[in-house]
């Protein structure tokens, strides 16, 4: 394994999804460090197909109520996006897990849904973070946009914990897309895709000190020739 691997290999056994964060913001230059970053990004055709809103200070307290008071009054989500038809098998083993390993480290018991509730509610709080993302694909592009899309947030995450930042993807915000075009000035030909809260993680928090698992390349490869 050559050296750039290794790195690469590290950074990501190292990230993982930050669900706590310190209220300390992140300087805008930095920020724009890990943008340009994740902006070299492969897409389809080159295309670069997202369109990214960076929401912080004032402007994201409100977001931030809105979003929580929605939430909170039960209301059904309306993404803009479909949502997977169900997670069956192995996928609803996999998250089942990563529910139970968050609630576990919270110290929410099977059964607590008082606990559940409000541990829920922490993604439209945004788990504190300082800053947001509210990432859009263009309509006409469709699913590879939406597919590229999703390269960019994988690489904004990296970019992020390289720089020494904390962050989580959330497609639970995209639930209310009519409280994100109030909030922001979304065209009307683009599509909300998904958020990410970021920031300088609370490495203190109970939240951020479990971490997932990966499936066995023999789950998940097939080999041909």
């Amino acid at each position: 394994m050559n050296e750039d691997l290794e790195r690469l290999d590290a950074l990501l056994a190292r990230r993982h999804s930050t669900r706590a964060f310190l209220h300390r913001p992140v300087p805008r230059e930095s920020v724009e460090r890990v943008l340009a970053t994740a902006s070299r990004t492969a897409s389809w055709c080159n295309s670069q197909p997202w369109m990214v809103h960076i929401v912080t200070g004032e402007s994201l307290e409100r977001l931030r109520a809105d979003l929580v008071a929605r939430a909170r009054a039960g209301a059904q989500p309306r993404p803009e996006l479909d949502w997977p038809i169900e997670y069956a098998g192995v996928y609803r083993e996999r998250r089942r897990d990563c529910g139970r390993r968050l609630y576990r480290a919270v110290g929410v018991e099977t059964g607590d849904r008082e606990g559940s509730s409000h541990q829920a509610l922490e993604n439209f709080r945004l788990f504190g973070a300082p800053h947001l993302v509210i990432l859009t694909s263009a309509q006409l592009l469709g699913t590879h946009g939406v597919m590229d899309c999703g390269a960019w947030v994988s690489n904004f995450l990296l970019a992020a914990n390289a720089a020494g930042m904390g962050a989580v993807a959330q497609a639970a915000l995209a639930s209310y897309p009519d409280i994100l075009r109030r909030h922001l000035d979304i065209p009307v030909d683009r599509r909300i895709v998904c958020g990410i809260s970021f920031g300088y993680e609370d490495v203190e928090h109970a939240a951020n000190s479990f971490r997932t698992a990966r499936a066995p390349l023999s789950e998940t490869v097939t080999w041909v020739g």
